[in-house]
């Protein structure tokens, strides 16, 4: 089954495009076309902003935006089968890891934004010395949403519905890569009656990316990507004096304390080091265990990591499907070539599959005798491959973990829970775990250093779409 789109969301109508340029979408395990969208440019970014500012979104009531935002969410339920599977056909994410990922997560987002906005003390007097001020919390504006094809629906939903709750308005633009289930989300608030110009949708590259953060209309951006974009988008917002959310790269550690359990602990990690075929930012893909148990540790991993069925990403039992793409495969496949010649040991893994001779698909894999200086230790390669470094004592261990460029997540595993949130706290990182790592839909999510700046997600999510105002009152 092939998926063709000929139009644009903009302005609650499908519409065509300013140019006759296509998009295809590839289906990761097979290579073969799965679709089509058209090719979103400067001048489709232009209509689709000029349309999100036509709204009168801002001034529906917080309980009237709820209702809405409610209808979205089952809307999306209603296409949870057809979301699933297509988001696993454009992009390998296992099915089993899509259908909460793309469905379940995005929605319980959509849900917990939709009670928060009339939770939501949008003004307040507070009585100061010089008298009553009253404090109104407004929305930003138009936002600027850039998403990558990792996560695709989890990651515009972490920005969409906190806008809509925050009274924003949106031009979304989806990666090339998964451009065709955004199209079922646009299918999804037509029949939700979320009114026209509150969310537009534009796949496009480059041009239609750097359009969106340069235009006078928009009044946010909010991106989720790698560093290096993030660092671009973050000038020119710099430039403009206009506020950003950036959600970046990470390398983040696993740090297996002495008391351990290291059975347990390896069969955890394959959730956590490898999930989404490792295409995702939060993966702990730097393991660090104590130098007695080294050996021991570098086993299980590598047993764990040989035991990870590697097939067909639509079949339940699948657990690494194939990579994004051809192109970033052989990203991946560079970097296990570097830590080859860097002096790290391949204990598993580092080959595509030979039993599967379409797609872009490579075995996990495990480095050994690995130092933290080493390229595959300190920069993300956003794929199934996993450092596994010695550190002599806890100390050792935390400055490990901080020695990092960047700073999203991590995890610390032990048999004393409060120890492991003891060694948590001293980690220079956004988010962490013990024994563990899950995303809180109700706590903040984001990075420290190069990893991002600002929050998703929580209250503090919805803040990132409001604006401040006092009226300073006569006594």
């Amino acid at each position: 089954m092939t998926h063709e789109s000929t139009s644009l969301f903009i302005g609650g109508r499908w519409v065509a495009p300013s140019s006759g340029e296509v998009n295809t979408v590839i289906r990761a395990a097979t290579e073969e076309p799965l679709g089509t969208t058209p090719l979103g440019g400067a001048e489709d970014i232009d209509r689709a902003v000029h349309a999100a500012r036509s709204t009168t979104w801002s001034q529906v009531p917080a309980g009237e935006r709820a209702d809405i935002m409610e209808a979205f969410a089952k809307a999306i339920e209603a296409r949870t089968d057809e979301l699933a599977r297509l988001v696993s056909a454009e992009n390998g994410m296992p099915i089993k890891t899509s259908m909460p990922a793309n469905v379940l997560f995005p929605t319980a987002v959509l849900r917990y934004y939709a009670a928060l906005a009339p939770q939501t003390p949008w003004e307040e007097d507070r009585f100061g010395p010089g008298g009553v001020t009253r404090v109104l919390r407004e929305p930003v504006g138009v936002v600027g949403a850039i998403v990558p094809w990792n996560y695709p629906q989890i990651l515009a939903m972490m920005k969409i519905a906190p806008a809509l709750a925050a009274g924003c308005t949106l031009v979304l633009k989806p990666a090339l890569e998964t451009a065709l289930d955004a199209n079922i989300l646009a299918e999804a608030a037509i029949e939700a009656g979320l009114p026209a110009g509150v969310l537009n949708i534009v796949p496009g590259g480059m041009e239609a990316g750097q359009a969106l953060v340069a235009h006078q209309g928009v009044d946010k951006i909010a991106f989720t990507g790698s560093t290096t974009a993030g660092r671009a988008i973050a000038a020119s917002c710099g430039e403009r004096l206009r506020p950003v959310t950036l959600e970046l790269g990470g390398k983040s550690a696993a740090i297996i304390l002495d008391d351990a359990d290291i059975a347990a602990t390896a069969a955890a990690l394959a959730d956590v080091s490898f999930p989404n075929n490792g295409m995702t930012c939060f993966s702990c893909t730097r393991v660090l265990a104590p130098a007695h148990r080294y050996a021991e540790t570098l086993d299980a991993i590598t047993e764990m990591a040989s035991s990870l069925r590697v097939g067909d990403p639509l079949d339940p039992a699948t657990d690494i499907g194939p990579l994004v793409s051809a192109r970033h495969r052989e990203r991946v496949e560079r970097y296990i070539s570097l830590g080859r010649e860097e002096g790290a040991r391949l204990t598993v893994g580092g080959d595509r599959p030979a039993h599967l001779d379409r797609g872009w698909y490579l075995q996990p894999t495990v480095f050994g005798d690995v130092d933290n200086g080493m390229t595959i230790a300190q920069e993300e390669i956003f794929g199934p491959v996993v450092c596994v470094i010695p550190y002599e004592n806890e100390e050792h261990a935390v400055a490990l973990a901080n020695d990092s460029s960047y700073g999203l997540a991590g995890t610390v595993w032990t048999s004393d829970p409060q120890r492991g949130a003891a060694v948590a706290n001293r980690i220079d990182t956004g988010t962490i775990g013990v024994n563990g790592y899950r995303m809180d839909i109700t706590s903040p999510y984001g990075g420290n250093k190069a990893s991002g700046l600002g929050r998703e997600l929580g209250p503090e999510g919805l803040d990132a779409y409001v604006q401040m105002k006092s009226v300073y009152l006569p006594a």
